[in-house]
């Protein structure tokens, strides 16, 4: 079945309850899930699908949005064993935009864009909802991300819609920001790992970060490292250095590698039969995670949340 993935832009309530209500209450007339994730607008949308109550999962955006390749897995999950037995997942959502840093904004925007790839064939249907007083360049985002536009009842092509491949291929081609002077800076020559590892943690602990997510750290630069060493190009190099509430490790090599599509750069969850993990293992442990390849080496850049705000002083 296809996937329906569509875009609600809305200037106040009416506008946007003039769409929300009939998509979700065409899903809970079917007996399929129905998940309503909004950003503040539970209440509203309880009123009006008050005869529905129980048929509908309303959940706040701040709590669903959490972190994007979990998210995408677990929606993936229900979407496919649902498909299996004939249902269709339905999903209204708003994401907290307003909330994100400019690089958090980059990666939800990666992922509405990969929805289209991920989800095709489940039949789910996904709807959404952008306020029109969002900033302009989440609004034109949203305009290439989503092939279809929504309103009331109506799905309308989307004229402005862009290839997922030709948007993640743009969004990834954006230059990085050079690595401060001071980060420190460790060549890696043998897949013995240890001293690498032992170096992140000392840096990870003097930032704050410690327990299950210096594990999930360790595990995700030793994947990277690992990969860079039996398929990259010497020389390869590790830095580390401290960005406010986030700790940022890059491996890099001089390998020009040209990945064939998103799944080979973790974008796309392995399926049950696949040993795939790689970089998808990678942006499950980790916060954001940037690919850049090219003529100039390729760079894995891995961005682990912090428990504490702290200072980008010298590490």
């Amino acid at each position: 079945m296809p996937l329906t993935h569509a875009a609600l832009s809305y200037e106040d309530h009416d506008a946007f309850l003039e769409t929300a209500v009939p998509f979700l209450r065409e899903g809970a007339e079917r007996g399929d899930p129905v998940l309503a994730v909004t950003a503040g607008k539970t209440e509203l949308l309880r009123r009006e699908l008050a005869a529905y109550d129980g048929a509908i999962t309303y959940v706040d955006s701040a709590d669903f949005y959490l972190h994007p390749a979990r998210i995408v897995a677990r929606v993936l999950a229900l979407a496919e064993r649902e498909a299996a037995t004939g249902g269709a997942v339905r999903l209204l959502g708003e994401q907290c935009w307003r909330e994100r840093d400019p690089l958090e904004t980059q990666e939800w925007q990666r992922v509405e864009a990969l929805v289209n790839v991920v989800f095709a064939g489940t039949g789910a249907h996904i709807l959404c909802a952008y306020d029109l007083g969002l900033p302009p360049d989440v609004l034109r985002a949203a305009a290439l991300t989503h092939p279809q536009m929504a309103q009331g009842a109506t799905r309308m092509p989307n004229p402005a819609y862009q290839d997922p491949r030709d948007y993640l291929s743009t969004t990834d081609g954006r230059p990085l920001d050079p690595a401060p002077a001071d980060s420190a800076l460790v060549p890696v020559h043998s897949p013995d790992l240890r001293d690498l590892r032992a170096l992140v943690a000392v840096h990870a602990r003097r930032h704050g970060l410690g327990g299950p997510l210096l594990h999930q750290l360790l595990v995700a630069v030793t994947e990277v490292a690992t990969n860079a060493l039996h398929h990259g190009t010497p020389p390869v190099t590790l830095r580390l250095w401290p960005e406010p509430d986030r700790l940022v490790c890059e491996v890099a090599d001089e390998g020009d590698w040209s990945p064939p599509g998103p799944a080979e750069t973790g974008n796309v969850p392995p399926r049950a039969h696949e040993i795939r993990l790689g970089l998808w293992a990678v942006r499950m442990l980790s916060g954001p995670v940037q690919v850049r390849t090219g003529p100039h080496g390729t760079r894995v850049r891995i961005h682990t949340p912090v428990p504490r705000a702290i200072a980008a002083s010298p590490t």
